[in-house]
């Protein structure tokens, strides 16, 4: 892909990046950054979204700023029950716990394509969704209801259907987080977790999803997880996993984001420019980089020397931004001409009926 190589390295490093930021507009310098070809795209939270409509206008205002060839991601985590981070007008969904336990698979598809046309028609193509963690810790503080079932071919099951929803309708699915995030008693936005079973185990279960799926899914986000059966370090940083793993053994060929890097299971062990530039070393494709824009510099600027001085290390960015741009390209942001025609998709007999289908399960 002549556009990837022909960028700078600067360019070449903000390609690596998915951005979060506050407030409900696009800040100036993520602009010029977009339009300079210098991010690859930006991440929504709850607090940038005060309304539906304020989505809309968010994708809006990233389309308008980011050139043909290299569209943006504009990605949200949309899983449903807890984390979800539109509430109003877009379709809910329950947690998956519990479509997992009702096990109508063609209803946790019909539950992902709706929600796919609803971010579409918004102009957001990318969901951290689905989660494919095994609900195997009663304990687990940040999974639990989250994840499907406690049974990994059931996960697995619903995780494929809830992926054919969002990917035929317009959004890239994304399995989170890989290697597995159900076995630990701590929370990784806090503290760094580790699953201390043996490998056949995690491969019969926490593994088990992921295999099965890798190539199914556009995109994988890693979870900041030491398997010690596999390495000792964080998943984010394994080439045992995110390489020899997961692309060679498991066949992925998407896009491999790594979970946001300011979580303490991270800041606390490593400086930002450690964990950038050793994720992109591992196998990451993209990097998210979720709430502080001194912490996103840091990153781009780590990245942009490492580039700059590693001939090995700059061929593994391009071979990551080739990914990025061709899954972009594939699910390129399209929201639709008027906030009216948005709200007549939301409002929709389809959706309606889905919704009411969906009540009792909240």
């Amino acid at each position: 892909m002549r556009e990837v190589t022909e960028l700078s390295p600067a360019q070449l490093a903000g390609q690596l990046l998915v951005v979060g930021f506050s407030g409900d507009q696009l800040p100036a310098h993520l602009c010029r950054a977009l339009a300079e070809r210098s991010l690859a795209g930006v991440i929504l939270f709850r607090r940038n979204l005060p309304d539906t409509r304020h989505a809309w206008s968010l994708a809006k205002q990233v389309t308008d700023c980011t050139p043909a060839e290299f569209p943006a991601f504009i990605a949200i985590d949309q899983e449903g029950g807890r984390v979800a981070r539109l509430r109003s007008e877009v379709l809910q969904l329950p947690a998956m716990r519990a479509l997992g336990k009702l096990d109508d698979v063609e209803l946790s598809e019909r539950a992902a394509t709706e929600q796919a046309k609803h971010l579409a028609a918004l102009g957001i193509n990318l969901d951290f969704a689905p989660v494919a963690d095994v609900d195997s810790n009663p304990d687990n503080p940040v999974i639990g209801d989250r994840s499907f079932s406690p049974d990994p071919k059931l996960v697995t099951r619903h995780c494929q259907a809830f992926i054919r929803g969002l990917q035929n309708h317009g959004v890239m699915a994304c399995l989170k987080h890989f290697p597995g995030h159900g076995d630990t008693a701590s929370d990784s936005h806090l503290e760094l977790p580790g699953v201390e079973r043996p490998s056949l185990m995690l491969r019969q279960v926490e593994l088990y999803p992921f295999e099965r799926l890798a190539r199914v899914s556009a995109g994988v986000m890693t979870a900041h997880v030491v398997f010690s059966a596999f390495d000792s370090v964080p998943a984010t940083f394994s080439p045992r996993l995110c390489t020899t793993l997961l692309r060679g053994e498991f066949g992925f060929e998407g896009v491999l984001f790594s979970d946001d890097l300011q979580m303490g299971a991270l800041s606390r062990h490593w400086s930002i420019e450690h964990s950038a530039v050793t994720a992109v070393s591992a196998g990451c494709d993209c990097l998210l980089v979720c709430s502080d824009q001194t912490a996103h510099s840091k990153a781009h600027e780590a990245l942009t020397r490492q580039i700059e001085t590693d001939e090995a290390f700059a061929k593994r960015c391009v071979e990551a931004v080739v990914r990025s741009v061709t899954a972009r390209r594939q699910y390129r942001p399209a929201p639709l001409s008027s906030y009216d025609d948005v709200q007549r998709v939301m409002a929709s007999a389809e959706a309606r009926a889905l919704a009411a289908e969906l009540g009792p399960l909240f």
